[in-house]
């Protein structure tokens, strides 16, 4: 099976307004982080000082030049996000979790017959079955989890969902059809489909996937792993508002996935994660263009047919250690996302 993903290619940065046409204001415009004046359509101007920075000397970096102002981390004198109050009321609304987050022995018999099941079909990575994720057994742990993504999700500027969000006047359900695949992608099949269903009702009783979003000063947001995370388990979907790709070719946003991939151009879906999120917006890339960046890879990410709908999970490929942060490659096997300068 073949990965299909796309984010958008960063677009070429705006002219820079002068007051003249000669444009030679801005001629000598060195990077105030690494001192050079080398690919100078990769220096972005502070709206502020006017002082130059190169994307990918910002830490953490930037893939593409904002449409709105943007200031120099010095003129914004960026501080540490507000955390999300550590309340089970206040984290339980904010994620509209159904009930009060309880321990795994304290589930309905069914919940649990679900799960054994589920788990019971994962004997080995030759039969590519799917782990169903295991949440941490402290609720106390769990709430930490959900806090830590609530802080980033505020910061972020994005609310919580956990499934693909469809609006007025940007694709429709009924445009998000697997039948219209142009590669193809692998059919989820009934027992994993059993088992994506058993995490999303995790989920909604607050039995959080053992994940926390942190803030890296290179990074930024990411995610590391909170408890041991066995090979092939799913951990998450990934989520956003559902558009077409011809209506964000020229997005500026870095997080935008590959849904739909079809024969007709007008027809590739892809999911923007901006104004509807789960932790899967703050999962890193790796940098594909190092052996050391291919090497901190542990998750894969895959294309679904779930029900005739696509869907994007992104699954462990290795076991993952407590404390491991979490990378994907971005690109797949398209190569159209600038990596070369990550972490």
């Amino acid at each position: 099976m073949v990965v299909l993903r796309r984010r958008t290619q960063a677009p070429k940065p705006h002219p820079v307004a002068t007051d003249d046409d000669s444009g030679s204001d801005y001629e000598d415009t060195c990077c105030e982080i690494c001192g050079s004046g080398d690919i100078p359509s990769k220096i972005l101007l502070c709206d502020y000082c006017d002082k130059g920075f190169h994307l990918f000397c910002l830490k953490p970096i930037l893939v593409s030049v904002p449409k709105s102002s943007w200031l120099c981390p010095p003129c914004s004198r960026h501080r540490q996000p507000k955390d999300f109050p550590l309340i089970q009321t206040t984290i339980l609304d904010f994620f509209r979790i159904q009930r009060s987050p309880t321990l795994p022995q304290n589930l309905t018999q069914e919940s649990l017959k679900k799960r054994k099941r589920s788990c019971s079909l994962v004997v080995s990575k030759k039969r590519r079955k799917l782990l169903p994720f295991n949440p941490s057994e402290d609720p106390e742990r769990r709430l930490k989890q959900m806090q830590s993504l609530a802080t980033a999700l505020i910061a972020s500027g994005a609310k919580f969902s956990d499934e693909l969000t469809y609006r007025p006047g940007l694709a429709t359900r009924s445009a998000n059809c697997a039948a219209l695949e142009k590669e193809g992608m692998q059919v989820l099949s009934k027992e994993d489909a059993e088992t994506l269903n058993v995490c999303k009702n995790m989920m909604k009783r607050g039995e959080w996937p053992p994940l926390t979003v942190i803030l890296d000063p290179d990074e930024g947001f990411t995610v590391q792993a909170d408890r041991f995370i066995k090979d092939l388990t799913i951990v998450t979907e990934y989520v956003g508002v559902v558009d077409y790709l011809k209506n964000r070719e020229n997005d500026d946003g870095d997080s935008m996935m590959t849904l739909l991939c079809a024969d007709d151009p007008l027809d590739s879906l892809v999911i923007c994660p901006y104004e509807h999120a789960n932790i899967a917006r703050f999962i890193s890339g790796i940098n594909n263009h190092t052996p050391e960046g291919k090497r901190k890879q542990n998750l894969k990410c895959v294309r679904y047919d779930v029900n005739g709908e696509c869907r994007v999970l992104l699954i462990a490929n290795k076991d993952i250690r407590k404390g491991e942060r979490l990378y994907y490659d971005y690109n797949g096997y398209e190569h159209e996302y600038p990596t070369e300068h990550f972490v």
